[in-house]
């Protein structure tokens, strides 16, 4: 009777044991906003390769493209819960208002000032680590995608003179910050959900799309864009992020080995954000759009009033102390 306990105890011990490995060598969930073959998917395949072998397979994943595990606010909390591990993706204003902050248009205004603000150690990078913290996510890249432009699918006139009525309705996200700066650049901001902007578009209930950069039209909204605007409205970074219930569970050699492959994903992507923005504007007019043709002086002159239009208001959201203390850290 007892070798037969002995023997049982065995047999359950080697199943638990087998049930662990499994979960330990279970890939884990990195979900990123675009479809398959992007740059942000092939950079996301590119980390999950380098992490399996620095790790000598320990630490597996798996890409779901295309906001697959759903939209990216939906993924943040799921990140922040631990039912998700990794995401690669725009912060989310619906989960903390603050984040509006990162969305401010013209916060900064070219590639040097942007590699100084968000890269690591810098004051706004430590911004968004905290509010990410507050999450329970830790934030162990950034991925810097492009200035912002506007999307038309017809001809507009004046666009570089912010105090001219266009008589153009623009898509914007549901964000006060990018629909007051529609409304304060001459168009009528409409917000409507991703899901229904292209049709809104093609349909003619608006002319057009802000919020959003080349890559973006591109991706999402090129069969109805005839006329893009780079007019630098925004820049728009993407945050590696891992829910801190995961990260904690790596040993520190681990964590230490994730840390170095993000860095390297973070890095191999700074050397070639500028130039990747410049192809999509390129794709964009090779597939028929026409770039329209824009100033420094009238970039400013939109820079000018966003910042005196919009920023006050916003920052009533976010918290005036508190926002005016970010904007004032911003490195020149």
């Amino acid at each position: 009777m007892k070798k037969r306990f002995i023997t049982g105890a065995l047999v359950l011990f080697a199943g638990v044991s087998l049930l662990v490995g499994s979960v330990q060598a279970r890939s884990m969930k990195i979900s990123h906003v675009r479809p398959q073959g992007t740059a942000i998917d092939k950079d996301l395949h590119w980390f999950s390769d380098s992490l399996k072998e620095a790790s000598g397979g320990k630490l597996k994943s798996k890409i779901y493209p295309a906001s697959a595990l759903g939209d990216y606010t939906i993924v943040q909390e799921r990140v922040s819960l631990g039912a998700i591990s990794f995401a690669c993706q725009p912060p989310s204003p619906a989960v903390d208002k603050r984040f509006q902050i990162l969305y401010f248009p013209y916060l900064v205004e070219n590639w040097k000032q942007a590699r100084d603000n968000y890269s690591p150690g810098a004051p706004l990078r430590k911004v968004v680590e905290g509010l990410y913290a507050e999450q329970d996510i830790h934030m162990i890249a950034a991925w810097p995608v492009y200035f912002g432009g506007i999307s038309f699918n017809k001809e507009v006139k004046d666009y570089g003179n912010p105090d001219v009525a266009k008589g153009l309705k623009l898509r914007v996200p549901p964000m006060k910050t990018l629909q007051l700066l529609a409304d304060t650049s001459g168009y009528l901001g409409t917000p409507i959900p991703f899901s229904d902007a292209f049709t809104a578009v093609q349909t003619g209930v608006v002319d057009g799309v802000i919020g959003s950069g080349a890559e973006g039209y591109y991706s999402s909204f090129k069969d109805v864009t005839k006329y893009y605007l780079p007019a630098n409205t925004h820049f728009e970074v993407w945050y590696l992020i891992v829910s801190q219930k995961q990260f904690d569970k790596f040993s520190a050699e681990e964590k230490k080995q994730l840390q170095d492959v993000a860095t390297q994903f973070e890095e191999r992507r700074w050397a070639v954000a500028e130039a990747d923005q410049a192809a999509n504007e390129k794709r964009l007019a090779d597939y028929g759009a026409t770039i329209l043709p824009i100033s420094e002086a009238e970039i400013t002159a939109l820079s000018n009033k966003a910042k005196a239009a919009v920023w006050p208001v916003v920052l009533g959201d976010v918290g005036e102390a508190w926002g005016q203390g970010v904007l004032d850290s911003i490195r020149k």
